[in-house]
């Protein structure tokens, strides 16, 4: 065996990929069965019984073209006013490379006379004569013919590979290849004529040339098509290789398309094209939302390291089909999630994917839209929770009538979706969660279209605690959004026990759960008049205030006396100071809060998440403590493992005194700025229900004091409860203070 680096041949543009298919085909099928084919370094790498010059004479002297023929087309050259120069130069030849085609074309002639077709046929006849080719013309052109059409109970369609059929527009491939042919050799004799083994050797090894042909290559090969832009000045001319062109269709041969039927239905036949799914107009540079209607599909090329053979090549793409979950992909994003979690065939190294897209004006080229490397990514398998809803979301966001915010956030969806499959990052996770909470409040904002029967999208799934502990990334905002998303208040409401989440302060949603431990979120009140929902999208302290007084609203009228929220992750100190201090991005920490509302409710557990290390020791200032005591939340989560005993000594609970009465005054002034009066309010309550506060009085007004109350409303571990108790209470005399345990922020805290 003999290795050739095929230089010309390369993943890259679509027509250079099909080159190296074609080669390998021919190769294996006229010359050397035992050739191997395989992607190595960006370039085609060859293995067969040829050296460089016997390919290069392999090329010239043996190689037989495959038939191709489309009489289905207009300007095909079976018609009258087609140009036939290169047929007619065929049909006359008889040199023994041209047999087969001289014998295709004889059968294509007598094929149409016995139709009655003397010009162009309607769509009518189009279908007569497709179904007279598949059942006259000889083996070896019907991957040719599967590769261009496929006949179904709903008429002919077409992969988009080879256009519609085989043409693109006003430009036919298979009268074009034969021109090319004739251009490469002598119709009479097949000898190569001058020049054709420079161009030979610049297609096959990427040499150099001046020898290049103004002549249409089509969708194939962008770069080359000319147009405005195309050259040194405003417009270029098309430039091209015919080995190029040759090679490029004979590569085509081997995507051979069927029609296929899912197991159980029993509509029509749906178009199976190797590789090829609908356009996602997600992942490159040049997307647009309105491309997808116009685009032909995308198809993903497969870049494989082991050598193989043409047969195994064949059965790739024959066979071969990308999954999510138990179903085919459908969409470019589907393709990319089965290959982030190996949904595809084994042994490919990569896909190249490309979308055929309309440039200048109708004609479609094909666009390069990203490589993507096959291997499991955890994080992708996660999108599965969500499959069902994506694709009911897809269908009905493609629909008329769908507000153009929803359409907007689904794409940034599907954007952060691909950007996973490319790279499996927790930053990239996050995104996705972070874009799952923006239509989720997108479809709050347009509930009367989600809840339309006709449309019905329902909010997004229940995710599991999974995604709490794949996107943690230890930073303060998503330990914040995270405590947030874990409130709760269990009461008794009619005899019967409730649990007030925080969920529907946020959007217009209800819950329903079973004795089996089932739960999910159902829509509620689509009038937008549901009193509970106080979000809005203002500085993230005022809503987080106006959540808080609602919660309270809530807790007072089912009875409650004293405040009983919690939650199941607790907010470090040192992250709740630095929200105090501004020090936090607080429009992510309302991103990731939309994003963790998502998670269920009984499956966000503090210890998901890696332990707060950052400003550890440091408390938020007196003021804080004084509220946060009259309204104590402690979360349930369980100790931090790595404390040891002498830290479980220092932490001990401090006396607490009688339980304090709820007073939502306090958080009321403190909410408007009015910080002097809740400290005042704060000292009298606490002091009457236990230990007195060490502080007598407080000045604190305006911003810092609106933010020290939104503050409250992040539960802290009880273990931070009690170490706030022991810092700012007076405590009785035997009580003693272990030494390390009053750092602040803001000085002494008396």
């Amino acid at each position: 065996m003999t290795e050739l680096r095929l230089g010309g041949c390369r993943p890259l543009p679509l027509a250079h990929y099909l080159k190296a298919l074609g080669v390998l085909r021919l190769v294996a099928e006229q010359s050397d069965r035992d050739a191997r084919g395989s992607w190595e370094a960006e370039v085609f790498r060859l293995e067969s019984g040829l050296d460089s010059a016997a390919l290069e004479e392999f090329f010239l002297t043996v190689y037989e073209p495959t038939p191709l023929v489309a009489p289905w087309n207009g300007g095909s050259g079976f018609f009258p006013k087609d140009n036939s120069d290169a047929l007619d130069a065929l049909r006359s030849s008889a040199a023994p490379r041209f047999e087969p085609y001289r014998r295709t074309l004889a059968l294509v002639d007598s094929t149409v006379a016995d139709l009655g077709l003397a010009e162009k046929v309607d769509e009518r006849q189009k279908i007569e004569l497709l179904e007279a080719c598949r059942s006259r013309m000889p083996d070896q052109i019907l991957p040719w013919l599967d590769a261009a059409f496929v006949l179904t109970s709903g008429g002919a369609q077409y992969p988009p590979l080879l256009g519609t059929g085989g043409n693109d527009g006003r430009l036919e491939f298979t009268n074009n290849f034969m021109q090319r042919l004739v251009e490469l050799f002598d119709a009479s004799t097949g000898a190569p004529l001058s020049g054709s083994h420079g161009l030979l050797r610049h297609a096959l090894f990427g040499e150099l040339t001046d020898a290049l042909q103004g002549k249409p290559i089509g969708q194939f090969l962008p770069s080359r098509a000319g147009g405005a832009n195309a050259g040194s000045g405003f417009s270029g001319s098309p430039s091209i290789n015919p080995w190029e062109y040759v090679l490029t269709l004979e590569g085509a041969v081997v995507f051979a398309a069927a029609a296929v039927r899912r197991l159980g239905e029993s509509g029509r036949g749906a178009l199976a094209s190797p590789f090829t799914v609908r356009l996602s107009a997600v992942g490159y540079g040049s997307s647009a939302g309105d491309t997808e209607s116009v685009s032909r599909g995308e198809i993903w090329l497969p870049l494989w390291e082991r050598s193989v053979r043409i047969g195994e090549v064949e059965a790739l793409f024959s066979e071969g089909r990308a999954r999510v979950g138990r179903r085919a992909a459908r969409t470019g994003v589907d393709f990319a999630r089965a290959v982030a979690t190996l949904g595809i065939d084994r042994g490919i190294r990569s896909f190249q994917r490309i979308g055929f897209q309309q440039r200048f004006g109708r004609n479609y080229f094909a666009v390069p839209m990203g490589r993507f490397s096959v291997e499991e990514r955890p994080g992708a398998q996660l999108l599965h929770e969500i499959d069902g809803w994506l694709d009911l979301v897809r269908r009905r966001v493609a629909g008329t009538g769908t507000p153009s915010s929803v359409r907007r956030v689904f794409r940034a969806l599907e954007e952060s979706i691909l950007a996973l499959c490319e790279k499996d990052a927790p930053d990239r996770l996050r995104q996705v969660l972070i874009t799952l909470g923006s239509c989720e409040r997108a479809l709050a904002r347009s509930l009367r279209w989600a809840s339309d029967d006709r449309v019905r999208v329902p909010p997004v799934p229940l995710l599991s605690g999974d995604w709490l502990a794949a996107i943690d990334d230890g930073s303060s905002e998503l330990r914040l959004a995270a405590s947030l998303a874990s409130l709760r208040a269990t009461r008794k409401i009619d005899g019967k026990p409730w649990t007030f989440f925080l969920r529907p302060l946020l959007e217009p949603v209800t819950y329903r759960s079973s004795r089996r431990g089932g739960f999910d979120w159902r829509t509620g009140d689509a009038s937008g008049r549901d009193p509970d929902v106080t979000w809005n999208d203002g500085p993230l302290p005022g809503v987080l205030n106006d959540l808080f007084q609602r919660r309270l609203v809530r807790l007072v009228t089912s009875g409650a006396a004293t405040y009983d929220d919690f939650g199941t992750v607790g907010s470090d100190l040192g992250a709740v100071a630095d929200f105090i201090e501004g020090r936090v991005d607080e429009a992510l920490v309302a991103d990731l809060l939309w994003g963790c509302v998502l998670i269920h409710p009984y499956q966000i557990r503090g210890r998901l998440l890696t332990a707060p290390t950052a400003r550890r020791g440091t408390l938020p200032g007196s003021f804080y403590a004084l509220l946060k005591l009259c309204f104590p939340n402690p979360s349930s989560e369980r100790p931090l493992p790595a404390e040891d005993e002498s830290r479980r000594q220092q932490e001990a609970p401090a006396e607490a005194g009688n339980p304090v009465p709820m007073v939502p005054r306090i958080h009321r002034l403190a909410a408007l700025g009015m910080g002097s009066e809740a400290a005042r309010a704060a000292i009298q309550r606490l002091r009457a229900s236990g230990p007195a506060p060490r502080v007598r009085d407080l000045a604190i007004d305006g911003e810092l004091a609106r933010r020290t109350a939104a503050a409250v409303v992040f539960p802290i571990p009880g273990r931070e409860v009690d170490r706030l108790r022991r810092t700012f209470l007076a405590l009785r005399s035997d009580t003693t203070i272990q030494p390390g345990t009053q750092r602040h922020t803001r000085g002494d805290p008396s």
